[in-house]
């Protein structure tokens, strides 16, 4: 036997995926050919955040394209997977504050300059943790091409698109009410807010009438915000406040006089009918406030504080402080009517979970509508298709009503705005560098705006400017449109939806043809994973116990489209268990190989030659088929139970006698089928399928670049699989029967078939399938001796069963089966389960259990109560068997 073919005893995972990682990467095997004649195939990676630490999500998302990065590569495409990381403006902030913080400094303290000092550092030390546990998971992405969204070609690109959409109008500044952090100190877009439900309050309170001792009730949840009000509103249908119109209020606390105004949008059925309005807090009052210009009072700042403007008592004060104290000095002048208790839906910022908060300022926006028409278009025409195909319906929802998308952020990490301010004429030159003068006027007092873009505008451009946009290079000419985006249906709005538009509007072209929405990973019971419930999966810890294989393989079966995945560690433990059998199986084929050179000769295959060929076609074409449907739930499931149950459990075992035998064409499609499954495994457990197969005779560089298998259909012989199928089903048929009358599983013993000549199975007749196939009976299902007979003998004790469509008799003897001893068996285990059942049936007829008891164990109690009877039933006719025997 050739030492090449030696594998080790036991598989250890971690030295094996540390050598072939490095091995693909340093061999540059994932580096695609430019210019190339062969069809290509191309992705770029959702690019994980640069101080991000790789997750479950992390690991589904990118596991699953790699499949099918890897499967195509082996169908001999010319295969691009682009790396890259996002700068995650948001992000890195808050991890760099919380440490400025620790330190008892902050950004504002240390200045812009030494603060992009701090993050550039941080970006360089901790940015390559993702990238190698990236490698760690085997995902085969071209690291010669590896991409960062703040990298000195990105930010040019960025510049570009940003001073184009700018000379088109397609962007433009404005002072207006947008959704601001106070915690992370920035705006946010209106998809970037979370929308929770939370239990609240509905203050009544009075607005004194001028000249009148009457008053005006307004609800409200936010209090605070009446120190900026100028103006109550009422319906002008409402005949409650017919009296009041065109009249004026004192505003509570400030003194202030505000007028009655009417408008159709008060909405007559909340609280009072009468409503406050702050134009500079809320999205509704500041529309109502242009269309009836009112005055805009700023009364809360941008870190949620109130201002001068709140009045010297509430200054400085925190907007939730603030509101208590407002309630109270109300309640003190007998101006707050009433309180209630009130749910709504409250904002939240979607990084750090803060209650946003409405605020004014001047801001960048961009008119999106005008780019959404064609990206709605590709869509319903086809040319780019979701998988499923249901989240289309979900993307028409938000583009057919896409608002203006605020894309400024009050920030320092990420692209600076190109937009530079006269001191003197106040003129904006928005430019590619820093413009020396003024384009208006004489003056060279130009100061750039401070805030950065936001992060999804740049991640909008990552298909086309990670291949060299605005250049015209080889890698977007050969790459560009990409045939696959594969992401979470939580940024279908924030991501997929702004690459579609950017990508026809820039690169004049789709950015991709399907995108594939994975769900999100829960727990065994079905609920998200979080630190407060302690159910989280950590896939690095899962890496190190059971394998990167088994992790991937775990996520591939569980991978339904549109569905969730619910993942428990068992299951990982489970396909560790799949890996080893896939080891120890390879390790006898390798061990029975006679050399290097297989010889095949057709009129050697034995029946179980011939039907593993063929059950290994109909495999391939199955795998085809539900890996372009990228259904990699049905695929794993398939290779899974055609390894074990078809290949591992019967073929193997069948195979044993020839090899004995040494029948080189058994051992060719022995070794050709073992190669052929490690190539279909490949894709899904990539580091134990390379392992094995450089072990074996003929092998190349390496599995990754070697051809995918092709369906040979002239290899199909639905005889052979007719054959087969008649035989497994008496195997398993004999080999029950020998557990139920617990014959030893290791002692052989003798079987009588009866079996009529005429019955045919496909061509030929049952009794020749038997006499052409005792080997394998003898085999697998220990038996010494088969003989075929037209009638059992009478005068043998003989155990009887159906096997398949065979009659079976075993002969009792002596040594194998005592019949005294199984009556005592039996007998006590009767009693025991008779015993059990008066048990349960006495709970059931007690009427306090019934009523007492939760539906669920009332339900759990009668399940095992059929369950009892059913044994039961099975006992007593081995009893009433054994019984006849003696």
């Amino acid at each position: 036997m050739n030492k090449k073919h030696i594998l080790e005893k036991v598989y250890d995972p971690n030295p094996v995926e540390e050598k072939w990682s490095k091995f693909w990467i340093d061999e540059g095997l994932f580096i695609p050919q430019v210019p190339s004649s062969k069809k290509k195939f191309s992705m770029v990676l959702p690019p994980p955040n640069v101080t991000g630490i790789l997750h479950i999500g992390h690991a589904l998302c990118f596991t699953l394209p790699d499949i099918i990065v890897r499967w195509r590569r082996m169908q001999g495409f010319n295969t691009l997977w682009l790396p890259g990381t996002d700068h995650a403006s948001i992000a890195v902030h808050n991890v760099i504050e919380q440490s400025l913080a620790e330190k008892g400094l902050t950004r504002e303290k240390i200045g812009r300059e030494e603060f992009m000092k701090v993050a550039w550092d941080w970006k360089d030390k901790y940015g390559g943790m993702i990238i190698h546990q990236l490698k760690k998971l085997g995902t085969s992405l071209d690291w010669t091409r590896e991409r960062f969204t703040l990298d000195e070609g990105f930010s040019k690109a960025v510049r570009h698109v940003f001073i184009e959409l700018y000379k088109e109008g397609l962007i433009y500044r404005d002072y207006y009410l947008v959704n601001r952090c106070p915690h992370c100190g920035t705006v946010l877009s209106d998809i970037e807010i979370e929308h929770r439900e939370r239990k609240a309050k509905l203050y009544y309170i009075k607005y004194p009438l001028l000249d009148s001792d009457e008053s005006i009730a307004v609800a409200t949840t936010r209090p605070e915000t009446m120190l900026g009000d100028t103006a109550v509103a009422v319906h002008p249908d409402d005949k409650r406040y017919s009296k009041f119109k065109k009249k004026r209020v004192l505003l509570p606390l400030v003194n202030r006089e505000i007028p009655v105004i009417t408008d159709e949008r008060v909405e007559q059925e909340f609280g009072t009918g009468a409503v406050k309005v702050t134009p500079a807090h809320d999205p509704v009052d500041f529309e109502l406030g242009k269309r009836h210009n009112l005055e805009q009072v700023i009364v809360i700042d941008g870190s949620g504080r109130m201002t001068e403007a709140a009045g010297e008592e509430f200054k400085g004060l925190d907007r939730f402080e603030c509101r208590e104290k407002v309630i109270a000095k109300l309640e003190e002048m007998g101006l707050l009517a009433k309180t209630e208790d009130y749910e709504h839906a409250v904002g939240h910022c979607y990084r750090c979970k803060t209650i946003i908060e409405p605020h004014l300022s001047w801001q960048w926006f961009v008119r999106v509508k005008p780019l959404a028409e064609e990206a709605i278009k590709v869509v319903e025409e086809g040319k780019i298709k979701f998988i499923p195909s249901n989240w289309a319906k979900t993307y028409f929802e938000w583009m057919y009503n896409i608002h203006d998308w605020c894309i400024s952020r009050q920030l320092w990490w990420g692209h600076r705005i190109p937009a530079w301010y006269c001191q003197d004429c106040e003129h904006i030159v928005v430019s590619d560098e820093a413009p020396a003068k003024c384009e208006k006027c004489p003056s060279s007092k130009l100061v750039q705006d401070e805030d950065v873009l936001d992060t999804w505008f740049s991640s909008a451009l990552w298909p086309f400017v990670t291949m060299g946009w605005p250049e015209k290079t080889d890698d977007l000419k050969t790459f560009y449109p990409t045939d696959l985006m594969s992401t979470g249906f939580d940024i279908i709005f924030f991501w997929v939806a702004r690459m579609i538009m950017m990508g026809l509007k820039f690169a004049k072209d789709i950015p991709f043809r399907h995108v594939f929405i994975n769900g999100l990973v829960r727990d065994f019971k079905r609920r998200k994973m979080s630190k407060s419930e302690g159910n989280i999966i950590d896939p690095l810890e899962m890496i190190e116990k059971y394998g990167t294989d088994a992790l991937r393989f775990t996520l591939a079966a569980l991978a339904i489209p549109g569905m969730d995945l619910s993942l428990a560690e068992e299951r990982m433990a489970g396909y560790q268990a799949f890996a080893n059998k896939i080891w120890n199986a390879s390790r006898f084929v390798l061990m029975n190989i006679q050399g290097e050179e297989l010889c095949l000769k057709e009129e050697e295959l034995t029946l179980a030659d011939r039907w593993i060929r063929s059950r290994l076609v109909w495999i391939i074409e199955e795998l085809q088929e539900a890996l372009e449907n990228y259904k990699f739930y049905d695929a794993a499931n398939k290779i899974y139970h055609f390894i074990w149950g078809e290949f591992c459990d019967w073929y193997i075992e069948l195979v044993k006698p020839s090899l004995k035998q040494e029948n080189r064409t058994s051992e060719a499609v022995l070794v050709d089928t073992l190669d052929q499954i490690l190539r279909l495994l490949h894709p899904f457990m990539p580091f134990i399928t390379e392992e094995i197969w450089q072990h074996m005779p003929s092998s190349g560089k390496s599995l990754a670049v070697a051809s995918f298998p092709k369906a040979r259909k002239n290899l199909i012989d639905r005889e052979a699989e007719r054959e087969m199928r008649f035989l497994q089903e008496a195997i398993v048929g004999i080999r029950t029967i020998r557990a139920e009358n617990r014959i030893p599983p290791k002692k052989k013993v003798d079987l009588f078939v009866r079996v009529k000549d005429e019955r045919k199975v496909g061509k030929k007749a049952e009794a020749e399938i038997i006499r052409h196939t005792k080997e394998y009976i003898q085999t697998l299902a220990k038996i010494r001796q088969v003989e075929i007979l037209d009638h059992f003998p009478r005068q043998k004790k003989l155990l009887k069963g159906i096997a398949g469509s065979w009659e079976i008799a075993i002969p009792i003897e002596k040594g194998v089966f005592d019949l005294d001893q199984e009556k005592q068996r039996l007998e006590k285990e009767l009693s025991k389960i008779i015993l059990d059942i008066e048990k349960i049936e006495t709970r059931l007829k007690n009427t306090n259990f019934l009523k007492r008891a939760p539906n669920e164990v009332i339900k759990e109690a009668k399940e095992k109560l059929r369950d009892l009877q059913g044994k039961k039933t099975k006992l007593e006719e081995s009893l009433k068997h054994i019984l006849s025997l003696m």
